[in-house]
């Protein structure tokens, strides 16, 4: 069955519809969400949300051709928004099984790696995510951001460049 005939039936409101174009392209999903999120469960809890929101919001959709890059964008709010939750709960971590230097060591590149990506604002960590974690080109993280293309650019630029700093590397342009 073809996309057109999948998202008639969707908004007509057939839940099996809706799953199937969601089952298509489940790893990209499932990889968007993961970048966001950072562990298994809290990704599928975001594809969730994500489709109970499709289903609730399918008739508002005007253009089909541009359903995925729309779910996308949803699946990217859900995210947000789980996030903003999380912060608000401190969870206990488990400490990983190993010789306490091992973990220790593990923990202090962790720690590193985290205080240079805190030094980017949440914009630039989110489009770096999106180009490099996920490999998305420019033009698919401006229609999942809802923003324009220049400033995806810029955002990238300023964020390399603000890591380069913060790690003290040479700066090497860009082709």
């Amino acid at each position: 069955m073809d996309l057109e005939e999948q998202l008639k039936r969707a908004k007509a409101g057939d839940q099996e519809a809706l799953v199937q174009l969601v089952v298509a392209k489940k790893e990209e999903f499932y990889r968007l969400a993961y970048v966001y999120m950072g562990n298994k469960e809290d990704a599928l809890d975001a594809m969730e949300d994500m489709i109970v929101l499709l289903f609730e919001n399918i008739r508002r959709l005007k253009n089909e051709a541009s359903f995925y890059s729309w779910s996308k964008t949803i699946l990217v709010n859900c995210c947000h928004k789980m996030l903003r939750k999380q912060k608000k709960v401190i969870a206990m971590e488990k400490v990983p099984e190993g010789s306490y230097h091992d973990v220790f060591s593990e923990k202090e590149e962790r720690i590193a790696l985290k205080e240079h990506w805190a030094k980017l604002s949440e914009r630039q960590r989110e489009v770096l995510k999106l180009r490099f974690y996920l490999d998305l080109d420019y033009e698919s993280i401006a229609r999942i951001l809802n923003i324009p293309l220049g400033t995806v650019k810029s955002r990238i630029h300023t964020g390399l460049r603000r890591l380069q700093q913060s790690i003290g590397g040479e700066w090497v342009e860009q082709l």
